[in-house]
């Protein structure tokens, strides 16, 4: 008899975190809500119509396609990223996030979608002065990076003797590069080699040996598996179909 209780109980439990889930949440919404920051491009930028595009803007598309909803873009920063997807702004982040165990903390993580360390990207007479982290840690170098991301964390934490300047606008670092307003920008290896095509001055150092090792994922609210395992599927097949590759080589 208890045992049986026990399997009543059981079923109970997963019959009410199955209702409870996101998934379901935002089938009977009739829209995904996802978290962008629109200032990283090629990943998630908000143009001046005030529509998004990117790489992982057609993948939101995507994930609302597989689950017949329409998308609802909630602009966010990378300050307040991750605490706007804990108090539940959006059902999903989405935008070149960097996986990192703070945030890891907080948020459930999809799958893995690419490996993407960060690399110096710099004016490319530059190269040979800029190719390791003690070259750039000096207090002659000026570098600049987003406020509130991972770039952030990664200069304060092996770049401290560097002159750092934090930007509000991650799209005009670039042109400061090209400038000589500043002298490196290190930042994941898809964004510098994007970048490169729209800035021919400037160059990514060493992109097959980052300076750290990294991953990108999508932000997902925790204590609901059932939604990341949806998610998680999605992307499987989205992977598996050739479609990721296909949004990808859109943009590289």
């Amino acid at each position: 008899m208890k045992k049986i209780i026990s399997l009543c109980c059981i079923a109970f439990a997963t019959t009410q975190l199955h209702a409870e889930s996101r998934l379901q949440s935002v089938i009977n919404k009739g829209t995904l809500d996802v978290c962008t920051t629109g200032d990283y491009k090629p990943y998630s930028f908000l143009k001046a119509d005030g529509q998004y595009e990117g790489i992982d803007i057609s993948m939101a598309e995507s994930l609302a396609k597989s689950l017949g909803v329409r998308t609802n873009y909630v602009k966010s920063t990378w300050k307040t990223l991750t605490p706007d997807l804990v108090s539940g702004k959006c059902d999903i982040a989405m935008g070149g996030i960097s996986v990192t165990l703070t945030r890891q903390r907080q948020v459930f993580f999809a799958n893995r979608i690419d490996v993407d360390g960060k690399v110096p990207l710099v004016r490319c007479n530059d190269v040979k002065k800029y190719q390791t982290v003690e070259q750039i840690n000096k207090p002659s170098v000026r570098v600049i990076e987003p406020a509130g991301g991972t770039n952030e964390a990664f200069a304060k934490k092996y770049l401290p003797e560097s002159n750092l300047t934090l930007s509000q606008d991650n799209l005009g670092i670039f042109q400061q590069l090209v400038d000589k307003k500043a002298d490196v920008m290190v930042t994941e290896a898809s964004e510098a080699l994007y970048q490169k095509k729209h800035y021919p001055s400037l160059c990514a150092v060493n992109t097959q040996k980052p300076l750290q090792y990294g991953e990108k994922s999508y932000m997902l609210p925790t204590d609901d598996i059932t939604w990341k395992l949806y998610v998680d599927q999605w992307l499987h097949l989205a992977k598996e179909t050739g479609e990721y590759q296909k949004i990808l080589e859109g943009w590289f």
